[in-house]
């Protein structure tokens, strides 16, 4: 538009210094250009609106999503919890190179299940203790809990450099 028309552009005056409609250029190409700038412009403009109010729902959505999934996450990290088994005691030390500290058994391990004994049938620790005795040399399935996961850990009571068959300490959990 500017170059053909000798330097009007958009806000230029269109009439000379008298008032009179300038006789250098093309009045009416001039206006027809203008016009047409200005409704692009105006295009443009209800374009860029809508480019955002869909951003703003996207991002909303996008929001709303996440929190969900944060939600769900939670629940379902409350309802692992709830179908934990319940423990009955919890190992206090483990003494490095026993059968307990080869089998992968470490402080502050819950039992859920060590062999036979599991905390339905759990009166004392003599119950383990019993259980230790006859199994000596034989691997014994021991259910624990690690860090709000289940594990299972095979442990083979058996005499060693220590004392005990297993090198571990136990205490009731107080429930």
């Amino acid at each position: 538009l500017r170059s053909q028309q000798k330097g009007v552009g958009m806000h230029e005056p269109l009439v000379d210094a008298e008032g009179f409609p300038r006789a250098d250029i093309d009045l009416y190409q001039v206006r027809t250009a203008r016009h047409n700038i200005i409704c692009l412009q105006n295009d443009h403009k209800a374009v860029m609106k809508q480019v955002e109010e869909a951003l703003h729902k996207l991002h909303a959505r996008e929001k709303e999503k996440h929190a969900r999934d944060e939600a769900e996450a939670l629940a379902e990290a409350m309802s692992q919890k709830q179908s934990l088994p319940q423990a009955f005691a919890k190992v206090n030390a483990v003494t490095p190179g026993s059968p307990a500290s080869v089998s992968g058994l470490q402080v502050d391990d819950e039992i859920v299940e060590f062999g036979s004994v599991n905390a339905n049938n759990f009166q004392n620790l003599q119950n383990i203790a019993t259980v230790v005795q006859h199994s000596e040399g034989r691997p014994l399935s021991v259910t624990v809990i690690r860090g709000g996961r289940r594990m299972h850990v095979g442990l083979t009571p058996k005499r060693w450099s220590g004392k005990g068959l297993l090198g571990c300490n136990i205490i009731p959990l107080q429930r």
